[in-house]
């Protein structure tokens, strides 16, 4: 039985006075969520380490937004594995639609830094998704087999136990468009056939894959009830612990 994962990305919000406000209330409002479901939270970088310290002794793990595949040195302006590492983190996003199509990241970008956080022993949850233009001209499964292909190359079955897939339609993040359960479900059941092909039916048996996009209280239910959904990435929502809290709840009520 996949354990669910209710994740919320914080983006570029937050100050470190609301980030540690918000930590705060989390630890408070899903302490008995945790013995059901995993929590996992991507404050922005500089508000890591005060996060840390606000869900200390906690269940709630905190991750990195991005980091850079190299080893540290002179990349101006980038995140290393090790500084993530250093300051508690044990997951890093990567691969999310925002630096796929706002920052120009590639998929073999994006594959050294899953392959880079693997190595390192970092979980990775990793973001594919197509845009409305992709999904129109029934482009979907094409484009989630190509960034599947190019974000996973030479990732062993065994580094798979330490990668989350997010599967994220980019039409419907922060737009308030959602994907339709039917729509999530096709495509995270593409995605597990997807890893059943490429590598077997125990890896994509066991492989978490969450759905992101314009998740709230009112679409989680129904999303997090489809066979093949096994949690939510969360953007807007996860700003507010009165927003993220209930999709925890319905994490946990999927979770029986």
């Amino acid at each position: 039985m996949r354990r669910y994962l209710i994740s919320g990305n914080w983006k570029m919000n937050t100050t470190r006075a609301t980030a540690v406000e918000l930590a705060k209330a989390l630890v408070e409002g899903a302490r008995a969520a945790c013995d059901k479901v995993d929590v996992l939270i991507f404050p922005p970088a500089p508000y890591l380490i005060p996060v840390q310290d606000a869900v200390a002794g906690s269940a709630i793990q905190v991750g990195g937004q991005n980091a850079y595949f190299e080893a540290p040195g002179a990349f101006t302006g980038e995140v290393a594995l090790e500084m993530l590492q250093d300051v508690g983190c044990q997951s890093v996003l990567i691969g999310h639609s925002e630096r796929r199509h706002v920052l120009g990241e590639t998929d073999s970008l994006i594959n050294n830094k899953v392959k880079a956080a693997l190595e390192k022993g970092l979980q990775v949850v990793l973001c594919v998704g197509e845009l409305l233009s992709e999904r129109e001209a029934n482009q979907t499964e094409e484009v989630l087999d190509r960034q599947m292909a190019g974000g996973l190359a030479d990732v062993t079955a065994e580094q798979m136990a330490d990668v989350v897939i997010a599967y994220e339609p980019v039409w419907a993040i922060g737009t308030g468009r959602t994907a339709s359960p039917e729509q999530a479900e096709a495509a995270h059941a593409h995605l597990r056939n997807w890893l059943t092909s490429h590598y077997n039916a125990s890896v994509a048996d066991a492989t978490r894959i969450l759905y992101g996009g314009s998740v709230k209280a009112a679409n989680a239910a129904e999303l997090l009830g489809q066979p093949n959904v096994d949690g939510a990435l969360v953007g807007g929502a996860s700003l507010k612990a009165s927003d993220f809290l209930p999709i925890v709840e319905a994490g946990v009520s999927a979770a029986g």
